[in-house]
């Protein structure tokens, strides 16, 4: 094992990083999470028990795994909370959690100022509303308040100045203005139950690479959601990609061994946006239901289609992904046939560059070849060349388009369901 490995998603999120994280976390020292918020949802299976966490690595659900929440991530106190007592009750120490001081503070007056900014929007981005965008934007703004500023006693100070003014925003547009008395106090509790699990986590980790401890870092949402590499607008308000896993801990280039793009056998999206593969039709439903395509942390039904190969090889490009690794070989198998987009007709020429400009991708028709379904259940292969031939036809595909090898393939949801290749 590297010393450190990454995963990222390769496309909107939703590829199923948690199970990739928790299977290549087996011999981790460290999962650290270094991006977004808890808009994002990783879905672990742990001893067939379906697990979703949202802030805290799900490396950490390993036990004897150090799990760190880096300095680009933005905290809702109130989730990691739940997420400490979920750990507490599973026999997991609360002090396996570390936590960067220099990491942002989602505070209340965020999530009402996500919902009002929804509502005045001509074409709202379909965010999660639950602050984070804002939160980025006190910190862009230098008005956030980082880990170190919530546990300090300058606290309520610097909360109540920033209440008072969002309040003058609200009110500027006929929006209930915010009483925050109780707020400070409540957050004020929170605040002392983590300042025990606040560390410089930048030396926390180089002096864990210098002793030879193993770090696997969790992607959240996904290349195609980056604010500046993805579909702008309709993206995420942090970078998902690798330039935003170095910001966001505190690595550089020369730690950084393997490079994991997590994919699915079809894709699919949550909210607005352009979609080139999106089946919106009665084959979109039925790889919504076969593959249980609703959302962890919101409970939406996602936009559901074929695999694109075009807007692979884009993130192939802004990541440099060693491996990839295919998850829900079976639940595409369950279907007559099934598609790969190999290419993209745009204005009667096919091409193979994606671009992230939308009314680009709205011109887009994409190329496809079809393969055979119907296949046996597969849970129980544990080696490529036992697969149906259409799959391992499927799977070759992928590497001679896009150059890179699958070294994980997921054929059930449960954390063994994987062939190593």
């Amino acid at each position: 094992m590297s010393k450190v490995i990454v995963v990222l998603g390769t496309f909107y999120g939703d590829e199923g990083k948690g199970r990739v994280l928790y299977h290549v976390s087996k011999n981790a020292d460290i999962a650290l999470r270094c991006t977004g918020g808890n808009n994002a949802g990783h879905t672990v299976f742990v001893k067939d028990k379906k697990i979703a966490l949202h802030l805290i690595p799900s490396g950490t659900l390993r036990g004897n795994v150090i799990g760190i929440i880096g300095n680009g991530v933005v905290i809702d106190p109130v989730v990691l909370i739940k997420e400490l007592d979920m750990l507490k009750e599973m026999g997991i120490p609360e002090n396996n959690v570390v936590i960067s001081g220099k990491a942002h503070i989602i505070m209340p007056y965020d999530k009402e100022m996500d919902g009002l900014l929804e509502s005045i929007k001509d074409k709202p981005v379909g965010t999660t509303k639950r602050g984070i965008g804002p939160c980025y934007s006190d910190k862009m703004e230098r008005t956030g308040i980082r880990v170190e500023d919530f546990i300090s006693e300058a606290f309520i100070e610097i909360a109540t100045k920033n209440f008072e003014n969002k309040n003058k925003i609200f009110e500027a547009y006929n929006y209930n203005k915010m009483k925050y008395k109780d707020i400070l106090e409540e957050y004020s509790n929170y605040a002392k139950r983590i300042k025990p699990l606040v560390k410089d986590t930048v030396n926390f980790i180089h002096n864990s690479l210098k002793n030879n401890m193993k770090v696997v870092v969790e992607g959240a949402q996904a290349t195609l959601l980056d604010i500046d590499h993805g579909t702008y607008p309709f993206v995420t308000s942090s970078n998902p990609t690798i330039g935003g896993i170095l910001t966001g801990s505190g690595l550089n280039t020369s730690n950084i061994g393997k490079i994991y793009g997590v994919l699915k056998a079809h894709s699919s999206r949550v909210g607005e946006g352009p979609y080139v593969t999106e089946e919106i039709s009665k084959i979109g439903d039925e790889i919504r239901e076969i593959a249980h395509e609703y959302g962890t942390t919101t409970g939406r039904p996602r936009r559901c289609g074929w695999l694109d190969l075009v807007a692979l090889n884009y993130s192939i490009k802004l990541n440099g992904f060693t491996d990839l690794a295919i998850n829900h070989m079976d639940s595409i198998g369950k279907l007559d046939k099934f598609k790969l987009c190999v290419a993209y007709k745009y204005r009667g020429e096919i091409i193979n560059d994606f671009d992230s400009n939308i009314d680009f991708l709205n011109e887009c028709i994409p190329v496809y070849e079809e393969f055979e379904g119907n296949f046996k259940d597969i849970s129980n292969i544990r080696n490529k060349k036992d697969l149906p031939s259409e799959a391992i036809r499927f799977l070759n595909r992928i590497e001679e388009i896009t150059r890179v090898k699958i070294s994980l393939i997921g054929v059930g949801p449960n954390e063994y369901d994987v062939i190593e290749c």
